[in-house]
């Protein structure tokens, strides 16, 4: 029974308090007198457009206005420093007559004032390009190669359709000194706009996986090894060749996020006049990712419009790294030098 009387009495002071002292239970008002209310603001991350080459944001939306941009680029010792190459959104490192290598790097997301040394076309540049059509830049080529680009679903432009769009850099001998601007090749208009996804990405949440690895060798022929070392700094790998770091025209190490090597019959013959890498079919891929190594298969169906898959051993879909992917298309047999 106390209990209860305590309580009662507890009440009727804190009544008392209330009434004697309303201030301290005023609603809170605004200026004009009105009362207020409290709110919570939640921000959320912009929703952007992914731009299908790279899988990356789009702030600007330019990746989803124009077709693909694929320059053909000098990669010989004389030909050094390349331009244009470190914002490539893929870029393909290809076998040529000689056995020397050329790059097919391909542009969308954005558009570098310049690019190159650009460099005459092969027929490995038609398989390549086939799948995304756009705009096929190049400074010329023999006939057999110009042939088979024509097949292509791509508008052709050479030194000599270019105009402003290619320039010869007078400090440079030839053939080394034509280089390219990417906003007035963009201005051609090529089809489809914009293009197909080469490669599926992970998401920003999502760790690689496979096997760890510190840097690995993809053994083109001659002097054109290449050396490729995990960047823990910028989750990249960085780029070796000729013994040394491949730096671009701008100062800026070329190091992409994802390397896919592609084993490839070049028909004809490696380095040979006429050859070209088969990318019909199927073959071994290993794709470096996230500091790991992940050894799977790329097929193509038989047509060559059809996209290249990539798959697990289990038939899964092996998804990048969204940025920049260099892809390697070395000759079946040949052996990676891999260091973990």
């Amino acid at each position: 029974m106390r209990k209860y009387v305590i309580l009662l009495v507890v009440l009727v002071i804190a009544g008392g308090v209330a009434l004697a002292y309303p201030h301290l239970h005023k609603t809170p008002r605004s200026a004009s007198g009105a009362p207020t209310t409290t709110s919570t603001t939640t921000t959320t991350a912009p929703n952007y457009p992914i731009a299908p080459l790279t899988g990356l944001p789009d702030p600007g939306g330019a990746a989803l206005l124009r077709s693909a941009l694929t320059v053909k680029i000098e990669n010989t010792p004389e030909a050094l420093p390349q331009w244009g190459i470190a914002q490539a959104d893929v870029v393909y490192e290809e076998i040529v007559n000689g056995g020397i290598t050329r790059l097919a790097a391909i542009f969308n997301s954005q558009a570098p004032g310049k690019i190159g040394p650009v460099r005459s076309v092969r027929p490995t540049d038609t398989q390549v390009v086939y799948p995304i059509g756009g705009i096929f830049a190049y400074s010329g080529g023999a006939q057999y190669a110009i042939n088979s680009i024509e097949t292509a679903p791509v508008k052709l432009i050479d030194e000599d359709a270019a105009g402003a769009a290619m320039f010869r850099d007078p400090d440079l001998e030839a053939p080394h000194n034509l280089f390219a601007r990417g906003p007035q090749l963009f201005a051609f208009k090529g089809t489809p706009t914009p293009p197909p996804a080469l490669f599926s990405y992970r998401s920003a949440n999502t760790a690689a996986v496979g096997a760890p690895v510190v840097s690995f060798v993809v053994p083109f022929p001659s002097i054109y090894p290449v050396t490729w070392t995990w960047d823990t700094a910028t989750a990249s790998w960085d780029r070796t060749i000729f013994g040394q770091s491949d730096v671009t025209g701008t100062g800026q190490r070329e190091s992409p996020k994802n390397v896919v090597v592609m084993y490839v019959n070049y028909v004809n013959g490696i380095g040979t006049m006429n050859s070209y890498a088969n990318l019909q079919g199927s073959g071994e891929a290993m794709i470096f990712s996230g500091g790991k190594e992940i050894v799977g298969t790329w097929s193509r169906g038989s047509s060559m419009s059809d996209i290249i898959q990539y798959t697990t051993s289990s038939g899964a879909t092996i998804r990048l790294t969204p940025g920049q992917t260099w892809v390697e298309l070395l000759n079946d047999g040949a052996a990676l030098s891999i260091t973990r």
